[in-house]
């Protein structure tokens, strides 16, 4: 990990002037079979592509509403974004909605109600505490509390009326930081933090409890599990994952956690999943192209999708890699 990815905000305006966009696009030789051909059979543990992105990025947040996947938000190395495009997966097309009032990256995310709700993250010149909801329903931002830091990199988890941030990076560093938001009363309770100090994490609800996954810091990479339990308000260790690292995209499908891609010191196509049960890791079919930088990810009809992704500082990408366990 580079001193670098410690604050992203601190070179941007250098990578503005240097980067150029490099849209990433998969050889001949590494894309399955496009998702439309897919339809209506089924072939395990496959990758497909989906129709690009119209706009490549990095850092974005997505989310599955209805028969639609909503990605918004992200970086590229020309600018921070407030883009709002819409996937079907269905159609393998894509649409556009109204765009975040507030360009940024590096977010953290989580859907309730068929709600967007989007965290924190970067503008280029500032970490940002902004928390915003998206309605796909009627195409409308609202400005909701803010969180009470500002941090990007963060990962977010949905319980029920209650979504709980964790982790990211401040001004000062890597966070152990754990907020809950109630999206009833829009307010913010402090929790017990994260027993490490880490950003870029995957996070997701595992059975009963809340998992944060792998994840780094300005020296480390890890491939720590660590599970909440909101009863208690603690935190306690699940078997780690054999391969630490940065996810670029994961999801929970039918109760097992998928992560692919990554980083741990160059991108990867490693794609794995956990399984709480019997909890014990598996090695899956890799995806064709590695990502890094938080490539945005959805869970749609019992498959993983994965948004983009890129290498920090000078490549976005805009490929849609679906993965189908």
């Amino acid at each position: 990990m580079t001193q670098a990815k410690t604050r992203l905000t601190r070179s941007i305006s250098t990578v503005v002037v240097l980067a150029i966009v490099l849209v990433g696009t998969l050889s001949a030789a590494a894309q399955d079979e496009p998702i439309g051909r897919q339809v209506p059979a089924v072939t395990h543990n496959t990758w497909a592509t989906g129709t690009a992105m119209p706009t490549a990025r990095m850092g974005a947040a997505a989310a599955a509403v209805g028969t639609n996947i909503y990605v918004v938000d992200g970086y590229n190395p020309s600018s921070f974004l407030g883009v709002n495009e819409i996937y079907s997966p269905k159609k393998n097309t894509w649409t556009t909605g109204a765009s975040d009032p507030n360009p940024r990256g590096f977010v953290a995310y989580a859907v309730v109600n068929k709600i967007l709700y989007v965290f924190g993250g970067s503008n280029g010149s500032a970490l940002l505490d902004i928390t915003e909801s998206y309605n796909p329903a009627t195409n409308t931002w609202t400005t909701l509390a803010p969180m009470p830091y500002v941090q990007e990199t963060a990962a977010a988890v949905a319980v029920k009326d209650v979504i709980y941030v964790m982790g990211g990076q401040g001004y000062d560093g890597f966070l152990a930081n754990v907020e809950s938001y109630n999206i009833t009363t829009n307010t913010w309770t402090a929790e017990s933090p994260l027993l490490t100090a880490t950003g870029w994490e995957a996070a997701a609800k595992l059975g009963a409890s809340v998992v944060a996954v792998d994840g780094g810091n300005a020296s480390t990479y890890f491939g720590n599990i660590e599970a909440y339990n909101a009863k208690k308000n603690s935190w306690s260790e699940l078997p780690a994952d054999p391969t630490p690292r940065e996810p670029g995209c994961y999801a929970v499908i039918k109760e097992e956690l998928y992560v692919a891609g990554g980083d741990n010191g160059s991108n990867l196509t490693l794609n794995e999943s956990y399984n709480p049960k019997t909890k014990a890791w598996t090695t899956l079919a890799p995806m064709p192209q590695g990502i890094d930088y938080s490539g945005a990810s959805a869970e749609a009809g019992g498959r993983l999708y994965c948004f983009g992704g890129g290498s920090f500082p000078s490549t976005a990408y805009n490929n849609v890699q679906i993965y189908q366990p």
